[in-house]
């Protein structure tokens, strides 16, 4: 049988239980409701900074200086455009951005992992490559695109080959050397770590 004091105990725990589950159970409430109230806020905020940036660039397209600043702007470029609208410009333009995303795609996957190996790490040279990446990968399908529309680059599966070809190769050695450069400055830069220890070893 139960004894007296275990039997009290118990009594003693489950009243206790059942005085705090409202109390859980309003905080709990609580909580939800203030997740709630900041999900509705944020959703606010988000769709009047929404409303307001489509105000403004309505107004701004409708704005007479506007355009012929941006006219301004466009000129020269559709000119250039014009100029180099010829398959051998599209031909360098193909390979160069051939260059951009075989380089930074290894310097991205491959030279981080051996940078890794030898003990280093930078955030800001990752940041560098993967914005390179991106550059060279929208002026690749940008290229693409004027050549279709512009000249017979496209057409030409020798030229698109020979491009492309011409750009790998390119983009190893330059990953090599990109490699080599990073590598270098790890050295460095653990070397100063070093004597920034030993000199506040000796201060």
């Amino acid at each position: 049988m139960m004894s007296a004091s275990l039997r009290q105990s118990v009594m003693l725990g489950l009243a206790s239980l059942v005085m705090l589950t409202p109390a859980w159970a309003q905080e709990a409430a609580t909580t939800g409701g203030d997740a709630g109230d900041l999900n509705g806020k944020a959703q606010q905020t988000l769709q009047s900074a929404q409303d307001t940036a489509t105000a403004a660039a309505a107004a701004i397209d409708q704005n007479a200086q506007a355009q012929e600043i941006a006219g301004g702007v466009l000129a020269p470029i559709y000119q250039l455009a014009e100029a180099f609208s010829f398959p051998a410009f599209h031909w360098v333009a193909f390979c160069i951005m051939t260059v951009g995303v075989v380089s930074f795609a290894l310097q991205l996957t491959l030279g981080k992992l051996v940078v890794l190996t030898r003990g280093g790490f930078s955030l800001s040279e990752i940041l560098s490559d993967a914005v390179g990446l991106i550059v060279s990968l929208v002026g690749l399908v940008l290229t693409t695109q004027a050549a279709t529309q512009n000249s017979t680059f496209t057409q030409s599966s020798f030229s698109v080959l020979s491009s492309a070809g011409v750009g790998v190769v390119l983009g190893l050695i330059f990953y090599l050397w990109g490699q080599r450069i990073e590598l270098q400055a790890t050295k460095g830069r653990r070397v100063e770590r070093v004597e920034e220890r030993a000199a506040e070893v000796r201060t």
